[in-house]
């Protein structure tokens, strides 16, 4: 190998760069112990910059295109080197590719809850998530801002920075938006725009901008959404009266279809309609009437008893309710024995009239079959 080879190596004639990392943002040419050729080619990229910096200073910033490194594109870094327009000696410079493409899907959320007032629920705890995506705009003010002599600096650099400040404004701005907790979810393109209006001073003096902001989720407390969900379910249920009446004749149509458990379906449903509806204390402790509804039977005279109505089991159904004369009248006839089926509001279960001491006296009291 001769001197001139030797020699030769030393020179730079072709600056280029490519990257297939997604997450680069400057990369510094490699130029230790070289020297650019005067009149070297320099390939800068579509969604690329090259920036030039000369013993400590920012030299030139070029854009996509192809460029013969000579004098007259050299305009900032031929005076720092005071060259006339004969001298054509190589130079050292250090050279730094910045990506001025979009980088997209970058995270941001806010570590603790924010504090805001809700008119309706008063002071609630927030939190929010969402992505944003973010590009270089002012290569030399990135470059002096930001990077300084990083050799390789890469998006998650500068992300966790760019996060502090959204979340910054994202609290400030809830804080005192006004908008309504229920409402927050239809009203997040408004307070994304919001957001990034409010950032956009700070991070473009980062020589960096903000294209899109994306609010994807404000959630409240566990705690709260539970109650919230409680609250809906209500506003399902709608009214109360009308839903325990409901629940009680529901309860008291399978309990008759249900020999072993009638009696405490029964007493179930009518507790719970008693408590539902018919049994809720007024503002003045009195219990009001459903709207639209009958006005309540008036208790039994004083000395007067109340007649025990009963239902019976004939050919496999339900039949009822019956006095205890009109059983006395089905029993002369045939139509109800010692071994039919009973039940009355009150009583565990379907038993037969011989084991119920008021029906067991009809039996006893009946006469004897004549003599034939």
């Amino acid at each position: 190998m001769s001197i001139l080879d030797i020699l030769g190596g030393e020179f730079i004639d072709v600056i280029e760069w490519t990257d297939d990392s997604r997450d680069t943002m400057v990369y510094r040419y490699p130029t230790v112990g070289k020297a650019i050729k005067y009149g070297a080619k320099l390939t800068v990229r579509e969604g690329q910059a090259a920036v030039f910096i000369h013993e400590g200073q920012l030299a030139d910033v070029f854009g996509p295109g192809l460029y013969l490194l000579e004098t007259n594109n050299l305009p900032i870094l031929t005076r720092l080197q005071h060259w006339d327009h004969g001298f054509r000696s190589p130079f050292k410079s250090e050279i730094y590719y910045v990506n001025t493409t979009r980088f997209n899907d970058l995270k941001w959320g806010t570590k603790n809850p924010v504090i805001a007032r809700d008119p309706e629920f008063g002071p609630v705890r927030l939190r929010a998530f969402g992505t944003y995506s973010m590009r270089v705009t002012d290569p030399a003010r990135f470059m002096s801002e930001i990077v300084g002599t990083d050799g390789e600096f890469t998006r998650d650099e500068i992300s966790f920075q760019i996060r502090n400040v959204i979340v910054q404004e994202f609290s400030r701005m809830i804080a005192g938006a006004g908008i309504p907790v229920l409402d927050m979810a239809a009203n997040t393109d408004q307070l994304g725009r919001m957001v990034a209006k409010a950032i956009e001073p700070v991070i473009a003096q980062y020589g960096i901008s903000i294209p899109e902001f994306y609010i994807e989720n404000i959630s409240l407390p566990d705690a709260v959404e539970a109650m919230l969900d409680k609250r809906t379910s209500m506003g399902i249920i709608g009214d109360l009266d009308r839903f325990g009446q409901y629940a009680a004749s529901e309860a008291m149509v399978n309990a008759s279809q249900n020999s072993g458990g009638a009696g405490a379906g029964m007493g179930a449903a009518m507790g719970a309609a008693m408590g539902m509806g018919l049994a809720r204390p007024g503002p003045w402790g009195a219990s009001p009437q459903p709207a639209g509804a009958a006005p309540a039977a008036p208790p039994p005279l004083p000395g007067r008893q109340v007649e025990t109505v009963w239902h019976i089991a004939r050919d496999g159904q339900p039949q009822g309710p019956f006095g205890r004369g009109h059983l006395g009248r089905l029993a002369a006839e045939g139509g109800f024995t010692r071994d039919t089926l009973v039940w009355t509001p009150g009583q565990d279960g379907w038993r037969p009239a011989d084991e119920v001491p008021e029906l067991a006296q009809l039996f006893t009291m009946m006469p004897p079959p004549l003599p034939r």
